[in-house]
Formats: C-alpha cells, structure tokens, sequence
C-alpha cells in the first residue's frame, strides 16, 4: 500500500494531544447540566463576577486589622553614591558631579551626589557633592583634601 501524502489538506492533530471541549449546561446525561458544575446559587455562580484576591468576604480585611507603623516620605531625598576608592583612580584634583558624570560613575547631574567613606583618595583632592558620610569628610580631610557641599 502506497504511504499518504502528507498536505495541508489531510493535517490532524497527534493522536491523544487534543482533548474535546467541555460542554457545560447541556442536561443532566452529560453531567455538566443544571448548575454548570458551579454549585448551587451564591455570588460565585453568577455570571460576571469577579472577586479579589484580598476580599475575605465583608469581614474586616487584613490590611485594616493590623496598626500601621513608621512614616514614608512623599518626596524623599535620593542620593547617587560614589565611594572614595572611585574618587582615587580619577586624575583631577577638583572633582563634583560633571567629572563624575564624564567618567560614567553616576547616570543624571538632576539628581544629589552623596560620597562615602569606603576606600582612601590617596592625594589632597577636592570633592563637590550634596552629601558626605561621617568618614568620607574625615578621610578627605585626612589626606590634605577639603569636602564642599553643593547647596
């Protein structure tokens, strides 16, 4: 017997891989009938409805029960950090947020450059940003260096 040829017009599916769709609300013989397999009456069984995940019902919910703590600011004050042992291996003597622009260690002059302590400068430098940590300003000054803050 000669093998069929296989084209668009003879294509069906691997045996087993395709399931016939469930037909709900089609009598009691196909045991899908009267409520749709969605139990008896109820919001769930309506149509339309869409209930969310935190919804517990009318019962007070979670979110409401427990105290709420702290404080979280509306306009809060973000920094771009840098650290001294990135202020080291630059050549200039006077650096602020356009040297540290052009050698790529922070992405925006719009936002606060603040420095921090981790590393040396190595040399007297001046740096200019918004905001120093406590150990940044003490190794700066340590090496002959002066820290300005930009207003």
């Amino acid at each position: 017997m000669a093998k069929k040829r296989l084209g668009l017009d003879n294509l069906s599916p691997a045996p087993g891989s395709h399931r016939a769709r469930k037909r709900i609300g089609r009598g009691h013989g196909s045991g899908k009938g009267k409520t749709s397999g969605k139990g008896h009456k109820g919001q769930k069984s309506r149509t339309g409805v869409s209930i969310p995940a935190w919804f517990e019902g009318g019962q007070m919910p979670l979110y409401r029960r427990i105290p709420k703590r702290g404080f979280k600011s509306l306009n809060p004050k973000r920094y771009q950090v840098v650290n001294l042992s990135a202020l080291a291996e630059l050549s200039e003597t006077t650096i602020g947020p356009e040297e540290l622009v052009g050698h790529g260690l922070i992405r925006s002059l719009n936002k606060r450059v603040k420095v921090l302590g981790d590393g040396t400068p190595g040399r007297a430098i001046t740096v200019r940003a918004h905001a120093f940590s406590a150990s940044a300003r003490e190794r700066i000054a340590a090496d002959g260096g002066t820290a300005e803050l930009i207003g």
